[in-house]
């Protein structure tokens, strides 16, 4: 009895030392993340945030005006959580022994972070997830910066790579680790001067050109202090995503001919679509421009200032942008149809092969909404020169009078299309549209429209 007594007490031993020595390898988020740095007014779950406090799973991060947040893990990962943020620590699990354990989910809800991988996510990029309201972001051993509200989520890649995809279908926000597919989008450092952007009741991200306002970093800069990445060689300000600049845009280099952007009305191209050079609304509702240069034409769209005023982005592309004005959208119908007449419009033709931007114009417009179906059509000539190119598109319309395209790949479509209806006139709608001209997408064309009722 003596014997089997001591067997099992020294059994119990061996298994309570084998527990306390496995103690260090695994870490959770009570242990895991602690705040390294912290300015101005940051709160944590409600109180005042302390350097070398612990983060506990759960965990939400508030930044005011002036709020700099630094949180480092055990596997060394960063959160830096900028002004006016808000983010949570879904949760933090590593376990060095057995990487495929590890579990990682952060959460931006609104405002700007930037996150770096540690080397337990690095090691397990299938179990790390950070969420915004509208996408899922999963890494390829990564340091990205993100800015989200409740409507779109821009992000910059400033090391390694990241895949995004729309929630919806098997991706769903309770989800863990990425969301791979045909809706995902990849995006990798050495892809400078662009980012990834998404709107909510998309499912695959946009690859548009950074622009100044466009950034994470523009609405929310980076302290002078912030670590710069590991692929970086100076300052912090290599974190932050260069503008894309891009010198075929000298109209010398376009056939050496100056162009314009074509137009439907006799506006002069400055003008066109925003009355002014800050993107002034067409209607009390609608405000669209172009917020690239092109053709030595300065940009007449400001994207920073519409958010400033609490605009809503409804449609970018590389080269215009929509926004319908705050607080004013329009409850559809649930019956009828409405049709509509191309009041104006901006296109150009880009041929990537041989570094050319072409000014187009638009024939033969039409776009029809079926507010019964919650469905819309639409289609237009593409004119450039001597080449004409046939569009249509089709898509949803929700109950808030958004478009969205479908799939440009399928049968019915060859564009995507992205924009809103207001019940200003009557009926006012305006879209972004892009698509492939041939079948390697070597020219793609990029546009803006702007409709009347009929």
């Amino acid at each position: 009895m003596k014997n089997k007594t001591q067997n099992v007490l020294g059994q119990a031993v061996r298994w309570t030392l084998a527990f306390v020595l496995a103690i260090p390898a695994m870490a959770f988020a009570e242990d895991a993340v602690k705040v390294s740095q912290v300015w101005g007014k940051v709160e944590i779950n409600g109180k005042s945030a302390s350097v070398d406090s612990a983060v506990a799973e759960g965990a939400i991060i508030k930044t005011g005006a002036d709020g700099y947040i630094y949180l480092k893990a055990a596997d060394d990962g960063l959160l830096i959580v900028r002004p006016n943020s808000e983010a949570r620590i879904v949760n933090y699990h590593i376990d060095q022994q057995n990487p495929a354990n590890t579990r990682v989910k952060l959460e931006l809800i609104s405002g700007v972070a930037r996150s770096v991988s540690g080397n337990a996510v690095k090691q397990a990029r299938q179990n790390f997830r950070f969420n915004t309201p509208v996408a899922a972001i999963g890494v390829r051993g990564t340091d990205f910066t993100v800015f989200t509200d409740k409507d779109t989520t821009r992000v910059v890649v400033v090391d390694g790579g990241i895949v995004v995809s729309g929630f919806g279908g098997a991706c769903s926000p309770q989800g863990a680790g990425p969301c791979e597919g045909a809706a995902a989008a990849e995006l990798f450092a050495r892809q400078q001067g662009v980012l990834l952007q998404i709107n909510k009741g998309q499912n695959k991200p946009q690859l548009l050109q950074s622009a100044p306002g466009l950034t994470p970093d523009a609405i929310a800069p980076p302290r002078a202090d912030e670590p710069a990445s590991k692929s970086a060689t100076g300052s912090s300000a290599a974190l932050i995503a260069p503008a894309a600049t891009d010198p075929n845009l000298d109209p010398s280099k376009v056939g050496g001919v100056k162009q314009t952007l074509a137009s439907n009305t006799n506006k002069t191209p400055n003008n066109t679509g925003a009355g002014n050079n800050n993107g002034a609304a067409l209607t009390n509702t609608i405000i669209w421009g172009r917020w690239f240069e092109l053709f030595g034409q300065k940009a007449d769209f400001d994207i920073t200032k519409q958010d400033q005023n609490g605009a809503s982005p409804r449609g970018t592309n590389s080269y215009f942008a929509i926004f319908q004005a705050k607080n004013t959208e329009w409850q559809v119908p649930t019956t009828g149809s409405m049709g509509f007449a191309l009041k104006d419009s901006q296109a150009v033709v880009v041929d990537n092969i041989k570094s050319l931007e072409s000014a187009a114009k638009l024939e033969n417009a039409k776009l029809q909404l079926d507010f019964a179906k919650a469905t819309f059509t639409t289609g237009f000539d593409v004119v450039s020169g001597s080449e004409r190119f046939a569009l249509k598109g089709e898509g949803s319309v929700t109950s808030t009078g958004i478009l969205y395209g479908a799939n440009q790949y399928v049968p019915a479509a060859n564009m995507s299309v992205q924009g809103v209806v207001t019940n200003e006139k009557g009926g006012t709608a305006a879209y972004i549209f892009q698509s492939k001209l041939n079948e390697d997408g070597t020219r793609m064309v990029y546009g803006v429209t702007n409709w009347g009722k009929q």
